[in-house]
């Protein structure tokens, strides 16, 4: 159940990305967006963590920051699965996918703290 609640922030966070970021645009049915929402998911669980473990001095350096370039290059790899199996997810640039980045990082915290209060009860401050 929780890998559900967690494609399902995904496809709001990425959707919120669509609507404000120019460079990131969606042009298909409802379904096809799941099936991003889906491969951004299975992106973020199995090779986020890899990433994570072997930029983490850099992350440490740049106090976190760099976190966000990770979350970018997430975007743009799932914009060229997207593209790839036509599901008409795109990307411009590392600009759009950075900006894309943040919206979904502020979006999908905001909702994971609404959705699942319990997960953040002891980690706020």
């Amino acid at each position: 159940m929780s890998q559900l609640i967690q494609i399902a922030i995904n496809a709001i966070a990425l959707y919120v990305a669509v609507v404000l970021v120019p460079g990131l645009e969606f042009h298909g049915e409802w379904w096809k967006f799941v099936l991003v929402a889906v491969a951004f998911s299975l992106v973020n669980t199995y090779l986020r963590p890899i990433l994570r473990i072997v930029t983490l001095p850099i992350s440490i350096l740049t106090l976190g920051i760099f976190l966000l370039i990770i979350n970018a290059f997430m975007i743009l790899l799932v914009g060229a699965v997207s593209v790839q199996l036509k599901l008409g997810f795109t990307v411009a640039d590392f600009g759009a996918a950075l900006l894309g980045a943040i919206v979904v990082a502020v979006v999908g915290f905001i909702l994971a703290v609404t959705l699942s209060p319990a997960r953040f009860a002891g980690r706020m401050f």
